[in-house]
């Protein structure tokens, strides 16, 4: 027999896949050291490294520190038995292979080492080409195994982490089969529909589907099962059988799924045998997107169709009418006085009582017809397929009516009336916009004319309306051109017989309309938010003017001026007044501030609160047009006023020697209450001896003086008023 070393290297059939064989560290056990050196030579290749030792405790020592992919184990150990090693390496689990050598020939030695796990058994000596097979094969086998067991332990963790991934999931996870029942749920699926694993079992999906996508569904797992590669994707409406759970509250519950085919091979081809899905719970999503939608095309407050969505639904009914040549009406109704609610009983009363008249109109107009409502107290109404004005007319009747019944609030009853403007399709416009706006105009004009009625638009109105939106537009660059004027009316004490005061009237020398009255542009001023501007231009004003009287020696003078609602209710008023007298340097008892008797009974409380403050600080305070207004004298008590006006119609009326018992009547209430008396209006000698013998001393008026500007009044200031007959 040949020995190893004495045989020339030659091997007949050469390994194709020697050279790219992995790396690999072999252990040479063997009780003989040459015979380890010439294994080694005869095994070296690029990639393996070796060790070696020679008996069986230093290979246990060995193998404790260390791992192999291979070892050539000598049969015949000096301190010990080589199936020994075998068994250890299959107590400690381990994978190195081995390569049995023996110079034994008995074949129970080959089937005992084999048995005990060696991977393949050499007698030795053996041929160097034998050796190096057996070895490459070996570590082929090896690797190629643990290959595989690692790719079996990566399968196993990935399918364990996939079902851990499931289990947990927020989502809900299932397979279904080619037939589009369950296979697999997690319990997402199961806390989601109130259904057991058991239940679901071989349950059609579609079964679970609203009835108007299960044919839908059914078409798309056809077309799956036809195409497998292609996407799935559906958004599913599920049934929740087991009633309201963590996802379902309404025994629905909206899924957006995505599906992968799953397949297998057979006879190297892909077959498709079902759908891995998931499916994720928007039900909170599509719930949010409808309720933006909603709130995108509704009032908040009270769910009605807003100024957008009206305008949809009437430019549709437009287009409606067009086709059958039908007529329809667009109303605009505004509450009267409803300012008041959210004054004197609060904005939750205010909103309470919006949403009881928006489900009474609702309640009062058709199914097809619309309510909506625009912003603050108006509201809109379109009524679709009507006859005519007539028609219309009797609808607006009948949403008036709705209101007679008072409206309950947390304060009491409160009765509500309406202003309804009415434009008809086609007569008074043929568009939305122009339908909308001339309603509008309709009802500003009843409301002018006294509120609580309805108006059909009129063409006239809309040179009104646009004469309206002129003024609105010149007054708001009014203050900015110099275009506000002050005028100063004397005040004449016939006692003193000289001019006592001055009341400053504001005056707007319009570029192309002349002079226009205040009573003409102050209630457009209120209305579009000027007035505040305006009026601390008039106390700025009136308060310079005076110092500069003062200055020219006439600091006898007083200076009166009205103040318009609005003005009272700002908080800033009395710091506004306080603070133009101190930079003037003006007495405060010189100023004197003019209200009328709705004012003062507006707002009792804060407008009685300002007032005390003024009065204080010692400005006067006049009641303007005594006697036109409210007939309650209770609020002479409660407000610290120190002058009473007599309006110009009761002045009017004292012609001859007859005394007027109104003008005697407000005499004795001055006297009553320790008030001054001035008169307004004065034209004749007459009116003012009769005002004299009533006891009124100071009077003013065109029997005196017209209104004068700055410089006239300052040049008759010095000059006696004109005698008045005894």
């Amino acid at each position: 027999m040949t020995r190893l070393n004495e045989v020339p290297f030659y091997d007949p059939h050469p390994d194709p896949l020697q050279g790219i064989e992995p790396a690999s560290r072999i252990l040479i056990v063997d009780s003989d050291a040459a015979q380890r050196i010439n294994l080694r030579r005869i095994l070296t290749q690029p990639g393996r490294q070796f060790d070696q030792c020679g008996g069986y405790s230093e290979i246990l020592a060995r193998l404790t520190g260390a791992h192999y992919d291979l070892i050539l184990l000598d049969y015949r150990l000096p301190d010990g038995n080589s199936l020994a090693i075998l068994e250890w390496l299959e107590r400690q689990g381990r994978d190195e292979a081995v390569i049995m050598m023996s110079d034994d020939c008995a074949m129970d030695v080959a089937i005992r080492a084999l048995r005990r796990g060696a991977d393949d058994f050499l007698r030795k000596p053996c041929h160097e080409i034998e050796l190096r097979r057996s070895v490459r094969d070996v570590l082929k086998k090896h690797a190629s195994e643990r290959t595989n067991r690692s790719l079996r332990e990566r399968l196993v963790a990935s399918e364990r982490l996939h079902r851990d991934l499931a289990e947990r999931s927020p989502d809900l996870v299932f397979s279904l089969d080619t037939e589009g029942c369950f296979k697999f749920v997690n319990p997402r699926v199961i806390s989601t529909l109130g259904m057991s694993e058991r239940e679901l079992a071989g349950r059609r999906l579609s079964s679970l589907v609203e009835a108007g996508n299960a044919a839908e569904l059914d078409e798309l797992l056809r077309a799956q099962r036809a195409d497998p590669a292609r996407d799935f994707n559906a958004e599913l409406h599920l049934k929740c059988p087991g009633g309201t759970t963590d996802g379902c509250e309404d025994g629905h519950v909206t899924v957006e799924v995505r599906g992968s085919p799953i397949t297998e091979q057979d006879a190297g081809r892909a077959v498709y045998t079902g759908l891995y899905c998931v499916a994720r719970d928007v039900s909170a999503h599509r719930r949010a997107e409808e309720l933006v939608g909603f709130q995108t095309y509704h009032d908040q407050l009270t769910r009605l169709p807003n100024r957008t969505l009206f305008r949809d639904r009437l430019e549709l009914a437009i287009a409606q009418a067009q086709r059958r040549c039908n007529c329809l009406a667009v109303m605009i109704a505004d509450i009267d006085r409803f300012k008041l609610v959210n004054d004197g009983y609060g904005h939750a009363d205010g909103d309470a009582l919006l949403c009881q008249i928006a489900a009474r109109f609702t309640d009062a107009v058709k199914s097809g017809d619309t309510v909506a409502r625009l912003g603050g107290d108006e509201f809109a109404i379109l009524l679709t397929d009507i006859g005519g004005a007539e028609e219309a007319q009797r609808g607006a009747r009948t949403i008036m009516r709705a209101l007679e019944e008072p409206f309950a609030l947390s304060q009491g009853p409160f009765r509500v009336t309406l202003s309804i403007g009415i434009a008809i399709y086609p007569t008074d416009g043929d568009s939305a916009e122009m339908l909308t706006r001339h309603a509008d105009i309709a009802m500003r004009q009843i409301k002018q004319a006294g509120k609580n009625g309805l108006r059909f638009f009129a063409p006239e109105y809309n040179s009104h309306h646009r004469q309206r939106i002129a003024m609105e537009n010149d007054l708001r660059v009014a203050l900015d051109r110099d275009q506000l004027e002050l005028l100063y009316q004397p005040q004449v004490s016939l006692t003193e017989n000289r001019i006592v005061g001055m009341e400053a009237l504001l005056r707007w020398n319009h570029p192309d309309n002349g002079v226009i009255s205040p009573a003409t542009f102050i209630p457009v001023a209120e209305e579009i938010g000027l007035i505040g501007e305006i009026s601390h231009w008039v106390v700025e004003q009136a308060c310079a003017q005076l110092a500069t009287w003062r200055t020219a020696g006439h600091s006898h003078l007083k200076m009166s001026l009205n103040l318009a609602q609005h003005d009272f209710g700002r908080e800033d008023i009395i710091e506004l007044v306080m603070d133009c007298l101190r930079r003037f340097m003006l007495p405060p008892d010189r100023l004197e501030l003019e209200i009328t008797e709705s004012m003062a009974m507006q707002d009792g409380r804060s407008v009685a609160g300002r007032i005390r403050a003024l009065r204080s600080a010692g400005v006067g305070i006049a009641i303007d047009d005594f006697g036109t207004g409210y007939s309650a004298l209770a609020y002479l008590q409660e407000l610290p006023v120190n002058v009473l006006k007599i309006d110009r119609r009761f002045v009017r009326d004292l012609d001859g020697l007859v005394t007027n018992p109104i003008v005697a009547a407000i005499a004795g209430i001055a006297k009553g209450f320790g008030l001054k008396l001035i008169a307004e209006g004065v034209e004749h000698a007459r009116q003012a001896l009769n005002l004299k013998a009533l006891g009124c001393d100071v009077m003013q008026g065109y029997y005196f003086a017209k209104p004068l500007s700055a410089a006239e009044a300052l040049r008759a200031i010095p000059l006696s008023p004109r005698p008045v007959m005894e």
